[in-house]
């Protein structure tokens, strides 16, 4: 089939043995690749109910269709797993340049099985597998570890594009629940624990590389159709938004509308936000625009501090959200310490949304005298040193790394911890903004705002944040879509300009397929079945789809709530439209 390899690689690391299968052409008519091919694998593959740090819990990479080639905004791969954090199912995204090389291996996923006998790096290309001793590199930190597997394990071979690679830090190999994937030193994959499951294989890293390239059925029509794209959309305000402030920009508005989660959970925006919002920090330090490739947008943040006691200090970062976690909710309010604690967790391998919020725990812990440590909101210092003690699994840290759940019941505070499924929801209060609590409810794998991004149809004006009619009706066309970019895996911030006829048009050039809207919306449904079928085998219950408490009982300063009265409205018609059933807790 056009725009496919129709090749899936299987690597077995227990008895390094390597198998390549042919996909048929009417599976990824059904599902696209990406997100679709990759859930419908782990149904087909993973057994029910199965340890997420097993052996047997499959781990799966995949490129989109349009990685690889000339179409914008696709240079991105996606993992895909059962999460060790939630018990459920875990996707995670990163884009960057390495996608292209996992690209051009030529495969529509990658599996790994098994668990290897020793600290392993693997490199992989279209002929197959090699494997290699990676023990000098097991504690390394993930940036040095891709420097290194690169330098040491990519191919000399003639016609091989750039190799490329991907790696955990020290809290994968340690098994922290929340450790991510890491590339291009600063890109992650970094929500749902992938980087743990890959750290229970000892993979320390896998090199990609290749010479690979999808076959389009009309390669004229995709260079036309990429080249009038970018000359119609290169000058959009959204885009040249992101280019100027990447999601630094959101920080300011968050506050302004009140919906900024600041002092754990407990406040809607906070004093020193202009401290740590973007215009403060581009003014403060040097920070440029950095993309991935095939990117006009750009909304990366290549940063240097340019002063204070971490002067020097070089990233790409920090985003929204790290800002909103540590900047919010554990209150440190210097740009300059946030990128320290950025630069921290991306070194040891960690999510930093997770980090932040459990960060943010233990300050409330300690000041309810539920735990005797050294800690308290705005002290830089003591939070660099329990993110650290989680890495190590050293104390309170190794409570930590197994999440919020486990450690919000041992301290008392189940009552306060703010997370669905055992994830913690990104920088967008349901309380102010309504439709987000029932994306946080309803994502599968746990409080995600990625699965609609809904915050922007609510702070845009296309529908009130505080109506809940016919709110799930629109979620659902935003989810639907956004479904159809992760089969792609298409980056988020090129929704405003992928609408269904822009999809339409760039499938069939590629595909050879007609693909409209009613087809398109259909493979999406399906893949949120699957989704649901996965977590309803892995024990999901009806109180997995609901938000804490906590947030129908308190309202934000600002007087801004969400009823349990009115989440279950908008569960319910969720449910209805979705030909699920009732929503019954």
């Amino acid at each position: 089939m056009f725009g496919y390899y129709n090749r899936i690689l299987t690597v077995n690391l227990t008895d390094q043995s390597v198998s390549i299968e042919p996909v048929d052409d009417q599976v990824l008519a059904e599902c696209f690749g990406g997100k679709g091919l990759a859930t419908r694998l782990l149904l087909e593959r993973n057994t029910p109910g199965v340890d997420p740090l097993s052996p047997e819990n499959n781990l799966i990479f995949s490129t989109g269709s349009f990685c690889g080639g000339r179409l914008w905004g696709a240079s991105r791969y996606g993992v895909y797993t059962k999460s060790p954090l939630t018990g459920f199912y875990a996707e995670s995204y990163s884009g960057g340049k390495v996608p292209e090389a996992i690209d051009s291996a030529g495969f529509d996923a990658i599996i790994l099985t098994g668990k290897a006998k020793i600290p392993t790096v693997l490199t992989i290309t279209p002929e197959g597998v090699d494997f290699h001793d990676a023990g000098d590199l097991w504690g390394t930190d993930s940036i040095e570890a891709e420097e290194e597997a690169v330098a040491r394990f990519s191919v000399s071979h003639e016609g091989y594009r750039k190799p490329g690679a991907v790696t955990i830090g020290p809290a994968g190999e340690r098994m922290v629940k929340f450790a991510l994937i890491a590339n291009d030193k600063w890109r992650c994959a970094g929500r749902t624990g992938a980087g743990a499951v890959m750290g229970s294989k000892l993979v320390k890293a896998i090199v990609f590389q290749g010479d690979r390239k999808r076959q389009y059925a009309d390669p004229e029509g995709v260079a036309q159709y990429a080249k009038e794209f970018s000359s119609k959309n290169i000058t959009n305000p959204g885009v040249k938004a992101y280019k100027a402030m990447g999601t630094t920009m959101m920080v300011s508005l968050m506050n302004t509308v009140g919906a900024f989660p600041a002092k754990y959970w407990s406040e809607g925006s906070c004093e020193h936000w202009e401290k740590i919002s973007g215009e403060q920090y581009h003014a403060e330090h040097e920070v440029k625009p950095h993309a991935c490739a095939k990117c006009f947008m750009a909304c990366g943040r290549m940063a240097t501090i340019k002063k204070g006691r971490h002067k020097g200090l070089k990233l790409e970062g920090p985003e929204y959200e790290t800002i909103y976690s540590f900047g919010g909710l554990c209150m440190v309010d210097d740009m300059a310490e946030i990128a320290h604690l950025n630069d921290i967790c991306d070194r040891l391998g960690m999510d930093t949304i997770t980090a932040g919020n459990l960060c943010g725990l233990a300050i409330e812990a300690k000041a309810r005298g539920k735990i005797d440590f050294d800690i308290e909101y705005g002290n830089v210092d003591q939070i660099a040193t329990l993110v650290q003690m989680i890495s190590d699994r050293d104390g309170i840290g190794d409570l930590l790394a197994d999440g919020i759940i486990p450690a919000s019941k041992a301290w008392g505070l189940e009552d306060i911890a703010v997370h669905v499924k055992g994830m913690e929801p990104a920088g967008y209060d349901p309380r102010a903004l309504k439709g987000m609590g029932l994306t946080f409810a309803t994502s599968p794998r746990g409080a995600c705002h990625l699965r609609t991004t809904f915050y922007k149809p609510e702070l845009s004006g296309i529908i009130p944040p505080e109506q809940t009619k016919d709110k799930a009706e629109l979620l659902i066309e935003y989810e639907d879509r956004l479904n159809i970019f992760d089969t792609l895996v298409l980056c988020r911030f090129y929704r405003d300009l992928y609408s269904w006829e822009e999809l339409e048009t760039a499938l069939a050039a590629v595909t050879g397929q007609p693909c409209e809207k009613a087809e398109l919306q259909k493979v999406a449904g399906n893949i949120v079945n699957m989704t649901r079928e996965f977590n309803l085998r892995e024990g999901m219950l009806p109180e997995h789809e609901r938000l804490p408490k906590r947030i129908h009982k308190e309202a934000l300063p600002s007087g801004k709530s969400l009823s349990a009265e009115e989440m279950e409205y908008m569960l319910s018609d969720y449910y209805r439209l979705r030909g699920w059933g009732e929503a019954e807790a």
